[in-house]
């Protein structure tokens, strides 16, 4: 709805104003990366009707892809649960990650015969944002993906 000199003029639709914003916790249990990905999917979708987000297949399927290293990330290095913390808009996708080790973690340089440890290089390149923060508990680390359409 608009204002104007004090009349409200309905638009049709209303425009949200501030991201769409939604936590999970995770607690490391076998299954806890499937499931943050099926967090993700139905994140993207409320995406999709409530900012009317384009996002495309491929776009999706970073996505994913961002939340499945980051988790599995936490997952595999910390000593106790995670968050995962997701921010968009119709332009982006904030991921974000937090666990409980301080330890900040480690990009290898690129090397195709190396079998592992390639998570953070596909963050790196899926993500125009990456950055890493300390916090009281551990750390956060906050990948943005851009969101295009079909």
């Amino acid at each position: 709805m608009i204002e104007h000199d004090g009349a409200v003029i309905p638009t049709g639709f209303d425009v949200p104003v501030e991201p769409l914003r939604q936590a999970a916790h995770y607690s490391g249990e076998p299954g806890c990366i499937a499931e943050a990905r099926s967090f993700a999917t139905v994140f993207l979708g409320r995406l999709r009707t409530e900012w009317c987000a384009d996002i495309g297949d491929r776009t999706h399927e970073a996505v994913l892809l961002v939340v499945s290293e980051l988790v599995t990330n936490a997952d595999r290095h910390s000593n106790g649960p995670y968050i995962l913390d997701l921010e968009g808009t119709d332009a982006q996708v904030a991921v974000c990650v937090y666990d409980s080790s301080a330890a900040p973690p480690r990009r290898f340089p690129r090397d195709p015969e190396r079998v592992g440890r390639h998570g953070l290089e596909i963050v790196h390149a899926l993500a125009t944002d990456v950055a890493v923060e300390r916090v009281p508990v551990g750390k956060r680390i906050r990948a943005v993906v851009r969101l295009t359409g079909r």
